[in-house]
């Protein structure tokens, strides 16, 4: 696979990995009493990495393209599903359209706390890995990719759970804490496939990677 089929693979799972995020948002999952996730939590988190991966590899202008195509494809998603439950539905199936918007259904609420969330800290995490790149010139990868994770991480818990269920819960800093948590054990577990998925761009000088950080 060459450079530009491993972007375009990379943009796809990006992509892809924050379309499932959203429909699986509006599921919250308990372990306990008081350990309680939204659904979407895992596959989100494989967004920051992907950001990473492309940082690393192709520069920070591309990581804030991906972030862009990431966000029309969201909203995309967003108006192909809301149009999909207009559809009027066939009189034999009338009980799959309550299944399809309880499932699908995403109300206004959860679609600007997604995209809240979504830019604010997927700009922070490219600030941080490019400020932390800089900083360090070039070494500890572990370094910037988990810095720049947990911290934009954080504050993508806090902003979407805060928009999407306050008021809804009965414990928001309970359920904020407990997504957090879960994201910071990913981001430790993921540096392992960072280092895998970069292992070639400290052997070799990626063409346009300065003028790509510069950006």
């Amino acid at each position: 696979m060459n450079r530009d089929q491993k972007l375009i693979l990379l943009n796809v799972i990006f992509a892809t990995s924050l379309v499932i995020a959203n429909v699986l948002a509006g599921k919250i999952v308990g372990f306990g009493e008081n350990f309680t996730i939204p659904a979407a939590v895992v596959v989100y988190a494989v967004t920051f990495l992907i950001t990473d991966i492309i940082h690393e590899e192709y520069g920070k202008k591309q990581a804030k393209q991906t972030i862009l195509f990431g966000f029309i494809a969201q909203i995309f998603a967003s108006m192909m599903i809301y149009f999909g439950q207009l559809l009027p539905v066939a009189p034999f199936a009338q009980e799959t359209q309550t299944a399809y918007e309880t499932l699908l259904g995403q109300n206004a609420r959860f679609v600007l706390a997604s995209a809240a969330a979504y830019l604010t800290s997927q700009y922070i995490d490219v600030f941080i890995f490019s400020a932390m790149k800089k900083l360090t010139k070039g070494r500890s990868r572990w370094l910037r990719n988990n810095l720049s994770t947990a911290t934009s991480q954080f504050f993508d818990t806090s902003i979407f759970i805060t928009i999407a269920f306050i008021g809804t819960v009965p414990n928001i800093w309970v359920m904020i804490l407990s997504q957090y948590l879960v994201k910071l054990a990913i981001a430790i577990i993921d540096t392992p496939i960072f280092y895998f998925l970069t292992r070639k761009s400290r052997n070799e000088q990626q063409p346009n990677q300065v003028t790509a950080e510069s950006a």
